[in-house]
């Protein structure tokens, strides 16, 4: 099935394979998806809908198996700050549900902000913009498909624990 993103790398000559999977409504999860279409999750990259304190939304792009860190977000961005979207508002901002947010084609073109280490693969994954559709493509294509910014802004998931 084409997805409005993969319209718009059409549009754009980008060489792209879109993989299906099964999805389980209950486990969105970057490392589940990683599993499911044959990838390791540092590979398969994720898009968070963020706003700054000063340049408003933004997309953060960070491995399956990392998280972001605000504060770097924040200084690549030229905010003093930002924080997630609350999830309620993310369709809305973006045109897509969770699950299924892609940089590409939203309602609006937001800055995105890519994680440095997308720039190790050969090939990496993201969404299609819809639950159970992943496109793979070269990081060097998506990078220009989105005028993606690159810097260090992911980190090492913490254990929920930790948090508490």
């Amino acid at each position: 099935m084409k997805t409005n993103a993969a319209r718009a790398l059409d549009s754009l000559g980008i060489h792209y394979e879109l993989r299906e999977y099964e999805v389980d409504p209950n486990d969105l999860a970057a490392e589940t998806v990683a599993a499911k279409i044959g990838l390791p999750p540092e590979q398969v990259f994720k898009t968070l809908v963020m706003r700054g304190d000063r340049n408003g939304v933004c997309l953060a792009v960070v491995p399956g198996n990392s998280e972001v860190n605000e504060k770097s977000v924040a200084k690549l961005s030229g905010d003093r700050r930002v924080e997630m979207v609350p999830l309620k508002e993310v369709q809305g901002l973006t045109g897509y549900m969770r699950g299924g947010v892609t940089a590409l084609a939203g309602k609006k073109d937001y800055p995105v902000y890519a994680d440095e280490t997308i720039e190790l693969f050969d090939v990496i994954s993201i969404s299609a913009g819809v639950r159970g559709t992943q496109i793979l493509l070269a990081p060097a294509d998506y990078l220009r498909a989105v005028n993606g910014v690159v810097g260090a802004i992911a980190r090492d998931k913490v254990a929920t624990d930790e948090r508490d």
